[in-house]
């Protein structure tokens, strides 16, 4: 074999590695790096959907770019959607955990039941079967509270506020009292309809998010 066909040969062998080689590296390459991190995901309603704000200024967000360093690998997933109920939740639910497997899922749902005026009954057994969905996992849980006028009723809006730290309690779970706990009675903090809370708010529930998921995230941290 002449040196010339010696080198065609070596030629033919380099290409040939390298076009098989080469997709495998690309695929390497796409792979993406946090693929094992930690999913927190946010099932809500439109206090968590950044209803009537610009989008990417909820609170959801907030948590996302100015808590980074604390939450390291952990990636927030906001699965929430405006108008939903705890009836709505729970059957989505399922293919949400099978998507996202959460290690912990912040659970934000029941305004609307109350708005709605709907039985209490109902909204706590949606809730309590959404938070056994997510244990059965080993998917930990952040459950948030929310308050509603007495003009709904004093009894009715006395049990909606009591039912999310009863089941708190008896579920072992995280919860926040009040997700606007530090704003409630300050009208400039909400939107025109006196409901939704307007885009300066959001800060402030965030942070009232942030020191019991910062709890959540920590102990999942401990117990890997």
């Amino acid at each position: 074999m002449t040196t010339s066909a010696s080198m065609i040969r070596v030629l033919s062998i380099l290409i040939s590695l390298w076009v098989f080689v080469w997709p495998q590296a690309a695929k390497a390459q796409e792979k993406p790096v946090s693929a094992n991190a930690p999913v927190i995901l946010v099932v809500g309603d439109s206090l968590s959907a950044e209803y009537g704000i610009r989008r990417g200024a909820g609170w959801v967000q907030w948590l996302a770019e100015n808590k980074k360093e604390a939450l390291g690998d952990a990636q927030l997933v906001n699965a929430s959607i405006s108008g939903d109920t705890t009836a709505g939740g729970r059957s989505r639910l399922p293919a949400l955990l099978k998507k996202h497997q959460p290690a912990i899922m912040i659970l934000e749902l029941g305004a609307n039941d109350a708005l709605r005026g709907l039985s209490l009954e109902a909204s706590r057994d949606n809730l309590q079967s959404m938070i056994d969905s997510a244990k059965a996992l080993k998917t930990e849980v952040v459950l948030i509270g929310m308050q509603i006028p007495p003009n709904f009723g004093p009894d009715y809006a006395r049990q909606f506020q009591q039912m999310f730290g009863t089941l708190a309690k008896e579920t072992s779970t995280y919860l926040v009292p009040f997700l606007f706990a530090s704003f409630a009675l300050q009208r400039d903090m909400y939107q025109d309809d006196g409901i939704h809370p307007a885009e300066q708010a959001q800060p402030l529930m965030a942070q009232t998010v942030w020191p019991v998921l910062e709890k959540a995230l920590t102990d999942y941290r401990q117990r890997r």
